[in-house]
Parts: C-alpha cells; structure tokens; sequence
C-alpha cells in the first residue's frame, strides 16, 4: 500500500514539475477556487506561496492519493491543459492497473450529457450570496420581452441610462412583434428558417441569463427537443483567453464534462447541433480573416479567431445552428462575419415582468407588494427596472432598507443617490484601521475604472490587478465577496466590475478622491477633470455616466456620508470646473435639437441631467444663471428627464422664454396595487382628486416665486386638457407670464373651459395666447367670451385651425365687443366660417377700439356676401382695422367693388392679403380704383397667385404711379410674362412712385424683361428689394441686371435669384457689381447650375474692400477645397460677413 502511494506522490510530482511557472500558478488558483470530492477547497493562503512540493504535499493531505490525482485531471481539464491531463491519467493506469472506461454509445452519451448540462446548468448564484450559497434558476428567472429584429441603430442609447420611459414606449409600439426562445428559430413568414440568430441586447439586460436559461431547459426537455440533439455553450471571455490553437472538436470537448465524450459521433449530424456563442462584444479579435485562412475540417487546429470566424461564415459544421449573444455596439463588426442571419433584440421587463421578478425576488407576498408600492412612487427607481442587472440592484437596496425600517424617499431622488444606498449596505462599520486598510483598496478600484474608462475596457488581466495593488491580502476578496467587484469563475487571471455601471460610478469617484500623504503614484490615470470634460464632449456617450456621477458624488451631504462610510474624503475643489463647464457648455439661448426625427436623443438633456444629479440649489443657480432662452425640439420627454428638466428651469431664475416643440411628456400612474373591492373604493373615494398631468412636475417649476418667465410655448407636444389645469395655475400665480402658445394640442373645449379660469384671475398677465389647432369646437367660445370681457390685458389671440363655425363666432363676438376687450390681433384661419358670420365680425369692427389685424383666411365659404359685409364694418369711421388677411378664401371679381369701396373710404387699414383668391384681371380693374383713391392708406397688398395675367399690368403701372401709399407689392405667381413686366417697369420707374418692395417670383419671366427691369433699378430712388426667383433669366439676364446694380443712382439692399437658370458665366459680372454697389446687403444665389469656379470669383468681389454685402445665399453643393480656403478667406477678413445654404423652396 505504502508502494502505491510513493508512486502516486511521485506521479504528482512528475506532473506538476511539467508545469511552467504560469501555468503552476493557474492550477493553483483554480485549485484554490474549486471544490472537489465533497471537500471544499484548499484555502487560498495555504496555496499562495507554495512550490511544487508544497501544493503536491497539500493535494494528498487534503484529498488522499488517489483522489488526488483525481482532482489534478479535473484541474488540469479546468485550466485547458489537456494533453498534461491525458499523461497523468495514461500514467496512473499503468501504476494502478487502471482500466480506460470504454467510450458510451452516442446514445446513452446524449441522455448522460443532457443530466450534466442540467445539473451545471439549474443553480445561479446570487450576487448577494457569500460562496458556495446558490439558488434555483428557475424561481429567480423572470420572462424578458424579445422582438424579432433590433431597433434602429439611434434608439440604442447609452448601455444603461438608455432604459427607461423610451424603452417602455418601443416595447408598447412593438410588441405585436415579441418572440419567445422557443419561436427564435421558426420559420418565418417566407418559410425560411434562420441558422444563425444574433440576439442584441445592452449590458445587464440578461444577455447570459438567457444563454444559461436555454442550456437548461434545452437539457430538461422544454426546449428544442426534437431539433437540437446537442447544445453548448461557449463563453467568450474564456475564448479571449485561449493563446494555444485548438479545433471545434475541442469546444465540444471542453463542454463535455465527461472526458470520454463521443466526439465523432456527436459531429456525425451537424444539423442537429446548437452553439451557443455568449458575449460577442467582448471578443479581441478583428474577425477580417481571408476565406483561404479559414478551416474546414472540425478537426483542424487554429487559432480561436479563425475557428470562430470558420463557425459564423459556416466554411466548418456548416449545417449546425448558431446563437450569439452580444451588446448592440458589435453589431457592425459582428455583421461582416455573417452570412445571413436572423436578428431579435431583448427590451428588457415589460410592467408585468418586473412586477414577477420583485415577487420572485422577495418570496414573501406582503414585502413584494411593498416594496412595488415603493418603487412605483418614485419615478427614477421603476423606470430603471426595465434593466434587469439594474432592477437586482434595486431590489436588493429595498429590501435592505425595509429590514432596517428605514426611507428611501430623499436618498434615492437621483442616479448616484441608488448606487451610493447599495454600495453603503456593503461596507459595515469599520474599525480605523480597517478604513484605512479600505480608503487604499477604493483609490485602487477608482484608478482601475478610470483606466478601463479611458480605454474602454471592460475586461482586466491579473497584471492590471497588481498595477493597481488589487492583488494584496483581503484587497480583491473584500470586493469579490460583497459582489462590488467580481472575479470571473469560469476564467483565469480575468476580472471586470460587476457591472458596467459600477464601474463608470468607480471612475468618477477617483476624480473626487482627495489625496493625502499615503498615496503612491501606481500608474493611475492623470485626475484632470479639464480633459474629461473636454473628451465627453467628442465620447460618442461613452464617458456620459461617469460625468453624471461626478457631479451626483459632489453633492455636499453625500460626501459626508461616503466620507463617514468609507472612511475617505472627497476634494469639493473641482466643483468649480464643473461649474464652468457648465457656464461655458451653452450659450445664453441653449437650442436642444434632435438630429433626427423620432429618435430618442437623450443626451441632448445631459447638461440638465448632471446639474440636477448634484441635487444642490445654489450650484443649479449659479451654473444656470446665463440662460435666458430655452428652446426642446423633438424629444420624447420621461419622468427622469422631467425631473431634472424642472429642477433646472426652477434655478434658470434669468429664464423669459421657454419654447417646446414636438415634444412628449410621459405621466406616471401612481395609484397603488389594491385588490378587488378595496381598489373600486380607493378609486371612488379618490374619483375628484384631479390626477397629475403630463406636465405636472414643469408647471411645478413654473411656478415658483423666483422664476420670471415671460414666454412659454408647446407646439405639438400633445397636451390634453388635463393639462390646462396646471396651465391655468401658472396663469393665476406667474404674473410675469404674457406669452403662452399651445398650438397643436389636442386641449379640447373642456381644456379652454379650465385654461379660461386662469385668464380671468386677477394676477393673469398674459397678452398673447396661442390656441391654433387645440381641436375647439363652438362649446367653448362662450367662456373665451367671458375670458375676452374679463382680461382687458390679452391683446392677441389665435384659435386658427379649430371648427368654431358660426354659433363659436357669434359667441366670440360678444366678448369682443365688450368695452373691456382690448383684443388687438385675431386670427381664424381655417376656422370654417361662413358667410354670415361676417355680420357679427362688422360688429365688432364698428366697435372695438383696439382690433387691428384680423385673419380670416382659408375660410372657404366667406364667399362675396361675406365680404361685402365686412367691407362694411371696414367702412365704418369707429373701424381701427390695420391689417386683413383673407388669403385663400375662394373669392370672386365681384366682391373686388366692396373692397375698393372699403380701400378708398378706410383711414387705418395698410396691409390686404389677397393670395390665392383668383379674382383675375377684371377683378384688378375694379380693385385699382379704391388703391388709386387720394383717401386710400393701404402700405402692402399682397395678390400672389390671384390668376393675372399681362393684361392687368397697365391698371398696377398706373396704380404704383398714382398712389401715395403702397410700399410693399406681391405679385409672385401670377402670369405677368415679359410684356407684362414691361408694362409694370413703366410705373416702378415713375417719380411719384413709392414702392420699396416687389415679389415677381414664379411669373414666366425671361431675358427679355431683365433690361427693363434693369432700368428701374438704376432710376427708382425707393425700390430696396427685389425677388425674381424661379424664372426663366439666364446668364444675360442677369448680366444685364448687374448693370442696374453698378448704377450709382441704384438703391436696392435685397435681390432674390434662386432658380433663375444662370450659370457661373455671369459670375464674374456680379463680382463686379458687388465692388461697385454700396447699397446691397444680401444677395440669395440658390443655383445648382453654378459651380466652383462661380463661387470664386464671387469670393473676388466678396473680399473686394468696397463691397457691402453682409449675407450671401448659395445652393452648390460639391464645394471643392479650394473654393472652401476661397470662402474661409472670406470669411476671415469679413467675418460678420453671413454665408448660408439656400434649399429649393426659396
């Protein structure tokens, strides 16, 4: 016996003395991490420092002889020395006399290989747990919600902030479309079946859950049965670790917990095979291998990116099935390696799977309840459930927090608030010592993740480790136990945080970490605060968390706490960087735009994010003091984003407009969970308790004394009119409030009704209220008519685009005709007024003694009588009206008598906009006689598109030449033609001749025009402006233009040319004119066909010192880089010079 064991102690020996120093120093860690034989293992001190002798002495003392070399297989097995494996076995079996077991049929290895899988594969260990404590995974796996294709490449935020209120939105859009792991390889609709399905999902959505999920159930008999005869599962951390060459047969092997595995057998039928590929993103290779490198025998060694690269381009096994797991960041690399493939993306919980999993996480029904209740009223933590890794977080805070009876309501409001709760209930009560001991550890942990960061790594060698002094007695363990930062079980010499978020939160806490005398220089990164703040700027979000927890770490009371939990102290120095970042990140008007439409941009917020994660008034004061104008374009707007958008208006105490344009706001629904008839009267007793709307938390803001808004608007933000209560709050208390537009707004008559309580308090300030498209019907004209007779303030109304047909006008008009009313604009565009209406407007004019500017436009049915009877009211000597628009309206020739009546009786009306309404030549004529009348004041008529021809051009030539008034002519779209225009120069050129500004766009106008036109330029003493876009001029038209311009007696300061047909032949002749002119400031080129030897020599005359212009439009589009250095030169010696793109519809 004693023979025996001299044999196997020297089989050991022999072993282990083969082993290099790297690879003795695996077997003992992975020794020192396992357990075996029902022994546990062998305590990680006595290993640390032992040799050769020393750990074959410890394997015999510890497990007997035999068992020994028993544990050295499997140890060597663990650690991919397979071949020292094989040796030490074929060795022992000829000391012992052992017999090699003979190798299973294909059959009883399948059934002995699906009981392995499913006892490796039915316990998960919980993060919380100290080693060794496992749980079913099956009573803490909770269903995630999966759809068969990924998002768009923009709805794809940042890894862990992108959670939340969008994301319960896509899966609401999409979930018509959600798949279960059962269906992910079906047929689809074509009745193609996929072989290789890419499953995308962001860090901590439960990626690897559903890998080792699908092992298990696979294995069970629930999954798969009768497709796969063989699943396995291969980690791709452990793949970045293999430096040695090894083949597919070997990845099947290393599953194969038995070393006899029938590994021909299993390969005989690829097509009823499953690789399970976890972790794609976290592979280091560049997978941009030739075909000829790639292998085609599974039996041919390579190394693991070519054997890897072999199964995605299916060169090898090409009939078998793939399944990769990966982050949606590695999807492009990922994509060049496949060659079809089936795509699904994980959204995370839906409402009801995170309302499972709170169940399944505390087991006992009352707490769970409590616990939801919780979370659901404050809005940061439910939202940041929808990430499964985050909702473990919470929920194990939670708990902890309601074991002690303790609140969560002030500590948890912010990001790094939830964190700090999480991390404190890890770290006991210390000793000084023991915080001493601490406070190195953390700066270690800290300089890790700002390395990682910087690099953006995720994954750390051992070296790392000791770079960083993790690797000390009780460093790692402290944070490997309490699950802050774990070591990977299934990998050797690899170390990542336990999450990615945590490691962002270490990062930043190094930039606060104050230094002292203790703290040696171990390679961590350069703490300048100055570079990460610049670097964020240009990270593509990468460095977007770590930014917000700085500023969440420098909150005065939370450094208290992490300087009495952790025993450090943090340094408040960089607040002031911070605070200067801010100032200088925006300007005084901060323009949040999304790049592109329906995409969620949250980092467009992150400024206001980071300000409200500090969570201190007088830093939001200060940072924030510069703004005056805040305007939100597109943006899907949550709860977060709510409440740091209202933390930081209500400290913008310099804030007077604040403009909101296509924006949603989502509400929260806070009712509690109640059962049955408790819940019916919880709702009862509370069905006149008014429920917060969408816009709740920023009237809140609004609100407050020390905010002076003046200007607040949501265009198309769909507001409803629960939330004109909130408005009409702001109208009763913000008396520094004048504008408020809410166009587009589906408010309704009920929503006017509560908005008309605020006009009509006394503290209400308002002058201008937008209303146009807020679906109002007639119901509510009678409380505006109240609200008209009660604010003697409101001066301008628009309820355009609403049906208030005849009865809403009729009731509208007794408001404004109350002497209180001081109403001085009116706009009811598409209104669907009829003609009779307009004797309730003739009303109101005869008097009103404020009503200036009325909008009837698009009205279709005013029709002439309509006209007729407001001319009437125009006529009227208490009439003010100043402005009419009545653009579109399907008038007639007819109506033309009563408006030249009302033009040459009237002494304030000055504009008429008569675009659209056809009255054609004849209706000219009758219209000229009231704009030639000596009474008549009109300033600016507008008749574009009104169906004349040349044949009135003799009536306006005589019209410019008679009146003494008209200033502004448009006449665009209207086909004048050059003997038109002929006709018209006659009058432009008379002496009494007042016009400044004329529109001929669209008038079929050709060279033949443009010496006429010419003339009048270089003769009229009062034409300033000048649009002939979009016809028909050429490069000698505009040549002869050019010589109007030279004319020293030429007065013109704005031409219009977009469209006209002209090349850069006549480019050299506009340089020209812009040395000589000193009149024209803005010159618009909007023309394709000139090209970049146009534009440079327009930069000639641009940089000429006699030339004026001070804005220069063009539509050229391949600016080669000369002609760029030719504008920057420009630009250079005229900078205020402005140089823009003009888009065809100018």
């Amino acid at each position: 016996m004693g023979s025996q064991s001299s044999r196997i102690s020297d089989l050991l020996m022999h072993a282990l003395d083969n082993l290099s120093q790297e690879d003795l120093k695996r077997f003992k860690d992975k020794l020192s991490h396992s357990a075996f034989k029902g022994k546990g293992n062998i305590p990680r001190g006595r290993l640390e420092y032992a040799d050769t002798i020393d750990t074959k002495n410890l394997l015999v003392e510890f497990y007997g002889g035999d068992a020994a070399v028993d544990v050295t297989i499997d140890v060597f097995t663990q650690i991919n020395l397979r071949d020292s494996a094989a040796k030490l076995r074929e060795e022992r079996e000829k000391v012992t006399g052992r017999q090699k077991p003979p190798e299973m049929s294909a059959k009883d290895y399948r059934k002995k290989y699906k009981e392995d899988i499913k006892k490796k594969y039915k316990l998960i260990k919980d993060m919380n747990s100290r080693f060794g404590d496992n749980m079913i995974l099956n009573r803490r796996y909770t269903n995630l919600t999966i759809i068969d294709r990924p998002r768009h490449e923009k709805e794809r935020e940042h890894e862990i902030t992108a959670m939340g209120w969008r994301h319960a939105e896509v899966m609401t859009e999409r979930a018509s479309s959600a798949i279960t792991l059962a269906t992910l390889f079906k047929s689809d609709k074509d009745g193609q079946a996929p072989q290789i399905v890419v499953l995308l999902g962001a860090a901590g959505i439960g990626k690897t859950m559903i890998a080792r999920k699908m092992m298990y159930d696979w294995a069970a008999g629930e999954l798969y049965k009768e497709k796969f005869d063989y699943v396995f599962y291969i980690n791709c951390r452990e793949i970045n670790l293999l430096t040695e060459q090894g083949s597919v047969a070997d990845m099947i092997c290393k599953n194969c917990l038995n070393t006899n595995a029938p590994i021909s057998h299993i390969m005989v039928n690829p097509e009823k095979l499953l690789f399970i590929i976890d972790g794609f993103d976290e592979l280091r290779f560049t997978f941009d291998q030739p075909k000829d490198n790639l292998c085609f025998d599974p039996w041919e060694k390579k190394s693991m990116e070519i054997i890897l690269s072999s199964l995605f381009r299916k060169t090898v096994l090409p009939e078998s099935y793939l399944m990769i797991t990966t982050r949606p960041a590695a999807l492009e690399k990922l994509s060049q390696c496949l060659e079809c493939s089936r795509f699904a993306e994980i959204l995370g919980f839906s409402e009801a799977e995170r309302e499972e999993y709170f169940h399944k996480f505390f087991g006992n029904e009352n707490q769970a309840r409590q616990a939801l209740r919780f979370v659901k009223a404050n809005e940061i933590l439910f939202t940041m459930c929808f990430v499964p890794f985050v909702c473990w977080i919470i929920c194990t805070v939670v708990k902890q927090q309601l074991e002690k009876g303790e609140n969560l309501t002030q500590t948890s409001k912010t990001v790094t608030g939830v964190y700090m709760l999480y991390l404190s209930s890890l770290v006991k009560p210390l000793s000084n010592s023991l915080k001493q001991h601490l406070r190195g550890n953390l700066r270690g942990l800290c300089s890790l993740a700002a390395d990682g960061i910087w690099n953006q790594k995720i994954l750390f060698e051992e070296e790392e480790i000791k770079k960083f002094g993790l690797d000390q007695e009780n460093s790692l363990p402290l944070f490997l136990n309490e699950n802050i930062f774990q070591k990977e079980t299934d990998c050797e010499c690899l170390y990542s945080f336990i999450h990615l978020s945590f490691q962002e939160f270490f990062a930043a806490l190094l930039y606060v970490l104050e230094e002292d005398e203790s703290t040696t220089d171990s390679g961590a990164p350069k703490k300048d605060v100055k570079t990460l703040l610049e670097n964020y700027g240009n990270s593509r979000n990468f460095l977007m968390l770590t930014v917000r927890f700085l500023f969440g770490l420098l909150n005065e009371e939370r450094m208290k706490d992490i300087q009495e939990k952790f025993g450090c102290k943090l340094s408040p120095k960089i607040k002031a960087d911070l605070l200067r970042w801010v100032q200088a990140n925006q300007g005084t008007d901060l323009n949040l735009t999304c790049v592109h439409e329906g995409i969620y941009q949250s980092c467009q917020l992150e400024l206001f994010h980071c300000v409200y994660e500090m969570y201190e008034e007088d830093f939001a004061i200060n940072a924030l003091d510069h703004f005056t104008d805040l305007k939100l374009n597109q943006n899907k707007f949550t709860q977060m984003d709510q409440r740091a958008l209202s933390f930081c208006v209500k400290h913008c105490h310099r804030l007077e407009s604040l403009y909101i344009y296509n924006c949603t706001f989502s509400s929260e629904d806070y009712d509690e969970e109640l059962p049955g008839r408790r819940k019916w009267l919880y709702q009862k007793h509370c069905q006149d308790r008014a429920k917060h709307s969408s816009i709740y938390l920023l009237c809140q803001a609004l609100k407050d004394p020390n905010c002076k808004l003046k200007k607040l608007e949501f265009c198309d933000c769909r507001l409803t009119a629960a939330c004109c209560e909130d408005l009409a709050s702001i109208l009763c208390t913000k008396q520094t409030l004048v504008e408020l537009g809410l166009t587009g707004n589906n408010l309704g008559d009920s929503g006017v009704k509560l908005l008309c309580e605020g006009l009509k308090h006394a503290n209400c300030k308002l002058q201008k209220l937008g209303l146009k498209a807020c679906e109002l019907s007639a119901v509510c004209c009678g409380e505006l008519s109240s609200a008209l007779s009660t604010n003697p303030l409101l001066t301008d109304l628009d309820l355009s685009d609403n049906k208030l047909g005849g009865m809403g006008m009729q009731l509208l008009c007794e408001g404004l005709k109350h002497p209180n009313c001081k109403l001085q604009r009116l706009g009811l565009r598409f209104c669907r007024l009829l003609g009779g209406c307009c004797g309730d407007l003739t009303a109101v004019l005869s008097t009103s003694q404020s009503l200036t500017e009325l909008d009837l436009s698009y009205n279709f049915s005013l029709g002439d009588v309509g006209v007729q009877l407001l001319c009437e009211g125009l006529k009227h000597p208490n009439c003010k009206l100043q402005i009419l628009e009545m653009e579109g309206c399907k008038l007639s020739a007819a109506c033309c008598r009563f408006l030249s009546s009302a033009l040459s009786t009237s002494q304030t009306l000055t504009q008429l906009n008569l675009w659209g309404t056809k009255l054609g030549d004849s209706g000219l004529q009758l219209l000229g006689e009231g704009l030639r009348h000596p009474n008549c004041m009109l300033q600016k008529i507008v008749l574009g598109s009104c169906g004349l021809t040349a044949a009135c051009c003799g009536d306006l030539s005589t019209i410019l030449s008679t009146s003494q008034s008209l200033t502004m002519l448009e006449l665009a779209a209207n086909k004048l033609g050059d003997a038109g225009l002929q006709l018209l120069c006659e009058g432009l050129k008379h002496p009494d001749c007042k016009l400044q500004k004329i529109t001929l766009g669209y008038c079929e106008l050709t060279i033949a025009c443009c010496a006429d036109l010419s003339s009048v330029l270089s003769t009229s003493q009062t034409l300033t402006e000048l649009d002939v876009k979009w016809n028909n001029l050429g490069d000698s038209g505009v040549q002869l233009l050019c010589e109007g311009l030279k004319h020293p007696n030429c007065k013109l300061q704005k031409l219009q040319l977009s469209g006209c047909h002209f090349t850069s032949a006549c480019c050299g002749d506009l340089a020209s004119a812009l040395t000589i002119n000193q009149t024209l400031m803005e010159l618009i080129l909007g023309e394709k066909r000139m090209d970049n030897s146009g534009v440079k020599q327009l930069c000639e005359g641009l940089k000429h010192p006699d030339c004026k212009l001070q804005k220069l439009g063009m539509s050229i589009v391949n600016i080669n880089e000369e002609t760029q250095r030719e504008l920057d030169a420009v630009k250079k010696r005229k900078p205020d010079m402005i140089i823009i793109h003009v888009r065809k519809n100018w």
